[in-house]
């Protein structure tokens, strides 16, 4: 398990309720993870990048991720990311023909609200992960395949392999 990075890079799995707003935000301090660390009585090995909502993202922001998991010592990588584009963003990072096991996940409701799917999600990315070839896949809802077979569903709001 030390052996895989998480990285979050925001997305609805890290939204918080911001009281003064009255609108969700993306959580900057890894509140999600932490808890879920100390539920799994373990140590996660996490950093964060971009802190957006996944439909906020640009190119940029993909190619900085891309960048940052070429470049980081870890060759498996578990990306928290938002569900909107989690697509684009695993595309462009398979793109780079990194030779690293990249497992993209997320979550359609916030960790914050209700943490079920979000910690099932991570839970099965890591699980993936831990024995997968080099590739990028997407870890949702209970499936997992390479990015490019798992799609999001919008008129059922879940995810499906094609």
């Amino acid at each position: 398990m030390n052996s895989i990075l998480i990285l979050s890079t925001g997305g609805t799995f890290n939204k918080i309720y911001n009281p003064i707003n009255g609108k969700l935000e993306i959580d900057k301090s890894n509140i999600a993870l932490k808890c879920i660390e100390k539920k799994w009585l373990i140590k996660l090995n996490y950093d964060s990048i971009i802190h957006k909502d996944s439909l906020d993202f640009t190119d940029e922001d993909r190619e900085l991720l891309a960048k940052y998991v070429s470049g980081c010592d870890y060759n498996k990588i578990v990306v928290i990311h938002g569900t909107d584009t989690i697509d684009l963003s695993s595309k462009v990072v398979d793109s780079k023909n990194i030779k690293k096991s990249i497992v993209f996940t997320g979550a359609m409701v916030p960790f914050s609200i209700d943490p079920i799917e979000a910690t099932s999600n991570l839970a099965l990315a890591i699980g993936f992960c831990q024995n997968a070839n080099a590739g990028t896949y997407i870890a949702m809802n209970g499936l997992v395949s390479s990015y490019d077979r798992v799609i999001k569903n919008r008129d059922i709001g879940k995810f499906e392999i094609k």
